[in-house]
């Protein structure tokens, strides 16, 4: 295999309460030395010998980061999507709700991570993205995506101003919103495949779990707010270049 990825759910970890267990993100307020080990326990999944696994500092934008040979990993950096060409760096992105999207151009040899949320799908991260790729000479025919578990439709209730917003930017986009109970309900994971199409990106693959039902063991930024917790855990989505 040319690369190695995984979408992680919370199970495997070594946090606990709320965290409970494979909490990923640094942003959380689970004490550090137990994300450290959780982030140590992912990588050791990935690969026996690698670099540690390169996080952004996220901020729902359309900005991504580019790793060549000569870049710093201990930066820290504003972004939501980040693209390589290394081998041996795991690169990803953390969700608790957002999609995960793992990318791979099979002649290039190029891998990237991108974090979407409404904000960063609605500033067209990742159109962004797959053009930063062809630009590198990657073909849209060799990219091969994985859209990570995320909020499904049914679980994400959304306000009117919010469908007005989407609908203003494409009348098209109203076939993502339905009605129940007179709430309205947005297709998060569908915008984002539609949004690939749009590249003509033909190889979709889209893992349909719900991080917000609480079955399917995934941390859910919108399940922790009902609830009242204060704070949640984070998934994290890796992908590396062998």
């Amino acid at each position: 295999m040319k690369i190695t990825h995984g979408f992680f759910n919370k199970n495997g970890g070594v946090s606990s309460g709320i965290y409970k267990s494979l909490n990923c993100g640094p942003g959380s307020r689970d004490r550090k030395f137990k994300i450290s080990k959780n982030l140590d326990i992912v990588k050791k999944k990935i690969a026996k010998k690698c670099k540690n696994i390169f996080l952004l500092h996220q901020v729902h934008s359309n900005k991504l980061v580019f790793i060549n040979k000569n870049f710093d990993l201990k930066k820290k950096i504003k972004a939501d999507a980040i693209v390589t060409d290394q081998k041996k760096i795991p690169i990803a992105v953390l969700t608790a709700d957002c999609v995960p999207i793992l990318i791979y151009e099979k002649q290039v040899n190029m891998v990237a991570a991108i974090h979407v949320g409404w904000k960063g799908a609605f500033k067209g991260i990742i159109e962004k993205v797959i053009r930063f790729m062809l630009k590198k000479g990657c073909k849209e025919k060799n990219i091969f995506v994985s859209i990570g578990p995320c909020i499904s439709k049914n679980s994400y209730n959304v306000r009117e101003d919010f469908q007005k917003k989407f609908l203003k930017k494409d009348i098209k986009n109203k076939i993502f919103f339905k009605i129940r109970k007179n709430l309205i309900y947005f297709d998060l994971p569908n915008y984002v495949k539609s949004q690939l199409k749009l590249m003509k990106i033909i190889n979709i693959d889209m893992i349909k779990i719900d991080t917000f039902e609480k079955k399917n063991n995934f941390f859910s930024a919108r399940r922790a707010s009902k609830s009242n917790h204060g704070d949640y855990g984070r998934n994290i989505s890796v992908i590396m270049i062998n």
